[in-house]
């Protein structure tokens, strides 16, 4: 735990040592906040919908910029020898490097409350389905980290990692919006396999298990991926 929490440390240190967490901050609260004060003033409507509804179109972009760099960067540098080396285990690197991205993410998220909070006091604002709905924001969001730093474990080029983690996250979302061109039998597959079908189940509050299988065995089966990505450069 405490290799885990160094890892994290670290990692948070990198972020905030350099604009790039300031920069992809502004842009995330930026937008969403374009879409929450149109939809308050020009439509005149009381609700977190809009905002809900464009946060995990901005994570396609969000999540592999702040990934991207997570071993990538430790590869191209060399320093990613010198860390394997350490009595720590690929395990723990690849869990501090996951839990400080879902942190950044998680700011990101928690700035966003200042909406609802806004909202609280001009009309009812249904805190369940908003609760459910940050909900499935994080989790959504753990399953694209945990793809992001895998992509980033297989090269040593950032821009190469974005697109790697940029394409899977995006093929992952999409396939919800493409069952009217399938078989019935493989809709029913891709349905499930598809993320934005479980977060729009978990945005209405409702909290099904098969949801939260579906994201935790996500996240677990791409941070096993990256374990023994690094596993393999030991042998290289």
């Amino acid at each position: 735990m405490n290799n885990i929490l160094t890892i994290f440390k670290k990692e948070m240190k990198s972020y905030f040592s350099s604009p790039v967490a300031y920069i992809v901050l502004a842009v995330f609260l930026g937008i969403t906040g374009w879409f929450f004060t149109s939809n308050l003033f020009l439509g005149g409507v009381v609700t977190m919908r809009n905002v809900f509804d464009i946060i995990p179109f901005i994570y396609l972009f969000f999540i592999p910029a702040i990934t991207m760099r997570t071993f990538a960067e430790e590869k191209k540098s060399g320093t990613i020898e010198l860390l394997l080396t350490k009595p720590v285990t690929d395990l723990e690197i690849v869990l501090g490097k996951f839990l400080a991205a879902l942190s950044l993410t998680a700011i990101a998220l928690l700035l966003t409350w200042t909406y609802v909070i806004s909202l609280s006091f001009i009309g009812k604002l249904d805190f369940g389905a908003v609760t459910g709905a940050y909900l499935g924001l994080l989790l959504m969001a753990g399953i694209y980290i945990s793809i992001g730093i895998f992509a980033s474990s297989l090269t040593h080029n950032q821009v190469v990692a974005f697109i790697i983690s940029f394409l899977i996250v995006f093929a992952l979302f999409m396939l919800n919006k493409v069952l009217i061109f399938l078989p019935s039998g493989f809709a029913s597959i891709f349905e499930y396999i598809s993320i934005d079908y479980h977060f729009g189940n978990i945005a209405r509050g409702v909290l099904d298990t098969r949801n939260l299988i579906y994201y935790l065995s996500g996240i677990v089966i791409f941070i096993v991926l990256t374990k023994t990505s690094l596993e393999s450069r030991r042998w290289t």
